[in-house]
């Protein structure tokens, strides 16, 4: 959450001459619902498996990038499922850059709407440690440490081998 996932991935869906799709505005679309609304009247659940069902789907398509949710690849076995399936990508920032991000939009994200500075940080650092041992399971990690959006795509580009 917050690493720049759909902006990296717009370019990079670019440079590669791919289609770009966001999951989270895919099932906003197909939904009729925002995530913060799924949230809020069916659940994380109920959200998690609508997630993995318009993942599946998606996976299926030839030539596109996808920027997934944070949670996304932690749930369901989905991990597995993107590794076989397409190329995935870990996007790493630490905590503190996360914290400097997400404060910005805590309203749009309903995992972290409700907390302080001190809650965002305290989430964030437990979500890391929780999620990481699947965001290595990743085919390959980028650290975006002084790198903009435009660089790690790049460095992206020329990893999966495709120099277009």
């Amino acid at each position: 959450m917050g690493s720049g996932k759909s902006t990296i991935g717009k370019l990079l869906s670019e440079k590669l001459k791919m289609k770009f799709i966001d999951l989270d505005k895919h099932i906003e679309q197909k939904s009729e619902k925002t995530i913060t609304e799924i949230f809020s009247s069916d659940g994380e659940e109920k959200f998690r498996v609508m997630e993995q069902e318009y993942l599946n789907n998606l996976l299926q398509e030839d030539n596109a990038v996808i920027s997934l949710g944070g949670g996304t690849p932690c749930f369901h076995n989905n991990i597995e499922f993107i590794n076989k399936n397409g190329t995935s990508v870990y996007i790493e920032m630490n905590a503190d850059a996360l914290v400097k991000r997400l404060s910005q939009e805590k309203d749009k994200r309903p995992l972290i709407r409700n907390l302080n500075e001190v809650e965002l940080k305290y989430f964030i650092e437990k979500n890391l440690e929780k999620r990481l041992p699947v965001y290595r399971q990743a085919h390959l990690s980028v650290a975006t440490k002084n790198l903009n959006a435009e660089q790690v795509a790049e460095i992206i580009r020329r990893c999966i081998g495709n120099e277009s």
